[in-house]
């Protein structure tokens, strides 16, 4: 499948955060080539990004769509009118059927079908959600999908398994989801920044604080996933009776910790279903 990605040209409608994300993870991965690479970015800073990376910049969307097997729509969900209407300006032929990958929040599989058929032919739509972590081959993404091909479907797992987890869920699902691994980054490094401060205000430098504050999640996630124990297991495996650990605990409880992370997944879901 790695050679058949390789052999296979993909676009970006949109330069920004998320087509970063995903692009530069699979370059630096080796699983794209950049001469496969098209990009429609808007900004100086975007292309300046994606030209050091070797990939075909372009102001015209109808560009991407003309030269591409598979077709990111990584723009902001207020932007897709917009962004549709500049493929539909700027395309110089009438294109055959293509697979589009949406990385729209709140965007439904229908909307995306009735918008994208009135300007190509044929479209095969995936709805995804993916994340940043992404770039360091670390994601998550899940996704689900309308009239597409079995040969579509392996390549979308494979590409999104190259730089991270990935999983096809129910519709449903996807907002559900996105509040927890497309949110949950920002609150992971809100974490990080919270450990390193505290360790700060104890006396450790800057850098070593911030470093061993990130290894501590990283460690601590790995453990999850690779002994498959329960995290309160794992917690109390680290509480000593009346110990540093334990101690630090009850002020985190005191704080709603694990309330807090609750509400802040919960809120990102309804907003997710607010922009339905």
């Amino acid at each position: 499948m790695k050679q058949k990605l390789q052999q296979t040209s993909i676009g970006f409608i949109g330069g920004g955060n998320m087509a970063s994300a995903i692009g530069a993870g699979l370059l630096k991965k080796g699983i794209l080539k950049p001469d496969n690479v098209w990009v429609s970015a808007k900004t100086d800073r975007s292309f300046s990004f994606w030209n050091d990376l070797g990939v075909h910049a372009t102001l015209r969307n109808g560009e991407v769509v003309e030269n591409c097997d598979i077709i990111f729509l990584s723009i902001k969900p207020h932007m897709l009118d917009d962004a549709l209407t500049g493929i539909k300006d700027t395309l110089t032929t009438i294109v055959p059927s293509k697979l589009y990958i949406s990385v729209l929040v709140g965007v439904t599989l229908d909307i995306l079908m009735s918008k994208l058929s009135n300007i190509v032919e044929k479209p095969r739509v995936v709805r995804s959600m993916p994340n940043t972590p992404m770039m360091v081959g670390e994601g998550i993404t899940v996704y689900c999908s309308k009239n597409i091909t079995q040969l579509d479907e392996a390549l979308v797992n494979a590409l999104f398994s190259y730089i991270g987890m990935t999983q096809s869920v129910p519709e449903f699902l996807m907002n559900a989801v996105g509040g927890l691994s497309g949110s949950g980054p920002a609150y992971a490094y809100l974490m990080i920044e919270g450990l390193a401060d505290g360790a700060v205000r104890m006396g450790v430098p800057r850098p070593m604080a911030t470093k061993f504050a990130a290894q501590v999640l990283v460690g601590a996630g790995k453990m999850v996933l690779e002994t498959g124990r329960h995290p309160g297991q794992l917690k109390d495996e680290v509480c000593s009776p009346a110990g540093t650990t334990i101690t630090g605990v009850h002020e985190l409880e005191r704080g709603s910790i694990r309330g807090s992370l609750m509400n802040a997944v919960e809120a990102a879901v309804k907003r997710s279903h607010e922009m339905n």
